[in-house]
């Protein structure tokens, strides 16, 4: 899979657009043709390997919308981490510009527990917003950013926005992903 992946960006600029931090995505993939766009595109860094679609002039794009909000996350991640410990099974991961909380592993008799629990912690940030996954809490901070923000800016950033002959694919599964399917809609793509 690597392999074709990484034939892929010979060929065209790809990119990895994932609720994960930067660092957890690429130790997974490990290509440093790509870009990547980790914590639900938050945290952007373009590929540390050239190609023949990057200027070698060019700067690694890198674009931190929410870096303000990081002592924040890690304050709040702290909190979590001390109070889950009362719910056997559940497990806080730090996505840099988001925090997960997966139940998957939680008697679901003690889901609403879990829940209150967060909804606890997060009424002393107003500007964090909390999402329901697939069992999962997903934490983030409450600017207009998602993966489809995420997908425009990088079509910007390689110059791509106003090109007739570009067509982005994005494939995803998750909520999430939703926002960047909508994005190649409003920019004309199918």
């Amino acid at each position: 899979m690597r392999d074709a992946v990484r034939d892929e960006a010979k060929q065209f600029p790809t990119a990895i657009v994932s609720g994960p931090c930067i660092n957890k995505v690429f130790s997974f993939v490990k290509l440093r043709e790509l870009y990547y766009a980790g914590s639900h595109g938050m945290d952007i860094k373009g590929p540390s390997k050239r190609t023949k679609h990057t200027d070698p002039k060019a700067k690694a794009v890198l674009f931190q919308p929410a870096s303000e909000f990081l002592p924040m996350m890690q304050e709040v991640y702290k909190k979590l981490v001390e109070e889950k410990k009362f719910i056997m099974g559940s497990r806080v991961e730090d996505n840099k510009f988001s925090l997960s909380v997966h139940f998957r592993c939680v008697d679901e008799k003690i889901w609403s527990s879990l829940i209150e629990l967060v909804t606890s912690v997060l009424k002393e940030y107003p500007k964090l917003r909390l999402t329901l996954g697939r069992k999962v809490l997903e934490i983030r901070p409450s600017i207009k950013w998602d993966k489809g923000k995420a997908l425009e800016f990088l079509l910007e950033s390689r110059g791509f926005t106003n090109c007739s002959n570009v067509f982005p694919v994005y494939i995803g599964d998750d909520r999430t992903d939703e926002d960047a399917f909508k994005i190649t809609i409003l920019l004309g793509f199918p």
